[in-house]
């Protein structure tokens, strides 16, 4: 083989090797579409849960965290939470609210997973770690979980956690809507302990129903806005309030359309933009290489010549 194609064989195998990635590319993109697809959802929407929360009824009584804890074999807490970790996933949170006279009112506030109609989690995991299950939940299998932490940036709510303290093997927690209870015909250990009626379960339209019918019923109580209706697509979880859910610390800034539907168009474009870049890449790396090998082939000919004139000039002498 000649010397000079040298440049040319590699570039060829750079070019070779960038397409390479770009198949892997278009293959785990195409794994991940199908991970997504696996996520089953209700074929029957009247099958999907619902959770009602109605905030004018919680007295921060800590019930609903402490039977989480003990329903899920998650440690307790030396105090009450007031936060997610990995091990804490339902919490109660206290809001302080202006009111109109100067002075302030506190709202408890419960939040766990929203368990989202369409859940971002889902369609971020690259591994099918987070699963909806047939009745909407969304649920999350230990042993397929990477510690990518994609959940994480994808969830709207800011609601998985993840376990630092054990980076060799990843734990990420999360309700899971007390899956082997509801297996048995029973209700989530939260909604169970709660004394005071604040939350309710059943099919999310039966929720939504008695939501709206409270809401008629009392239009003074409740602000006239049903929390998880319609964000991001709706959710499993619907909350009812007696102040604006903004002053909660809700957000309110989300769209109503699921988020899987904005970021899976940009996810699918993942294949074409790596064999771009592929292309682009070797094409670069090819006319580097060519460039190289045109200027090696002048410094071979100026030595050349540099040489044959000190050959002459030696002769002359």
């Amino acid at each position: 083989m000649n010397p000079n194609d040298a440049p040319v064989q590699r570039s060829r195998r750079d070019f070779l090797k960038m397409m390479g990635l770009s198949a892997l590319t278009v293959a785990m993109t195409q794994a991940v579409d199908t991970a997504y697809a696996e996520g089953v959802s209700p074929e029957d929407e009247g099958e999907r849960v619902g959770w009602l929360i109605d905030l004018t009824r919680c007295v921060d009584c800590g019930s609903c965290s402490r039977a989480c804890k003990e329903e899920n074999n998650l440690p307790p807490s030396p105090s009450e939470p007031r936060e997610w970790t990995f091990d804490t996933w339902t919490y109660i949170n206290n809001a302080e609210v202006p009111t109109s006279v100067g002075e302030s009112a506190v709202y408890s506030v419960k939040r766990q997973c929203m368990h989202c109609l369409d859940p971002a989690c889902v369609s971020a995991c690259p591994v099918a770690a987070m699963n909806q299950l047939a009745d909407g939940s969304v649920v999350y299998d230990v042993s397929r979980c990477i510690g990518c932490r994609y959940c994480m940036l994808a969830c709207p709510y800011d609601v998985p956690r993840f376990e630092w303290d054990e980076g060799l093997t990843p734990v990420v927690g999360k309700c899971i809507l007390c899956t082997d209870r509801r297996e048995q015909g029973q209700n989530p250990a939260c909604v169970d302990a709660c004394p005071t009626g604040t939350l309710d379960f059943g099919t999310r339209e039966r929720m939504l129903a008695v939501a709206k019918a409270r809401i008629k019923a009392d239009p003074d109580r409740y602000v006239p806005h049903i929390y998880g209706e319609h964000e991001v697509g709706g959710s499993a979880v619907l909350y009812l309030s007696p102040v604006p859910f903004e002053e909660l610390g809700f957000r309110t800034d989300l769209p109503t359309d699921p988020l899987p539907e904005l970021t899976w168009n940009i996810m699918t474009r993942i294949p074409a933009v790596a064999m771009g870049m592929a292309v682009a890449m070797s094409g670069t790396a090819f006319i580097t290489h060519r460039r190289g090998e045109g200027k090696a082939k002048h410094r071979e000919e100026d030595a050349a010549l540099a040489a044959q004139t000190a050959d002459d000039t030696q002769e002359e002498a």
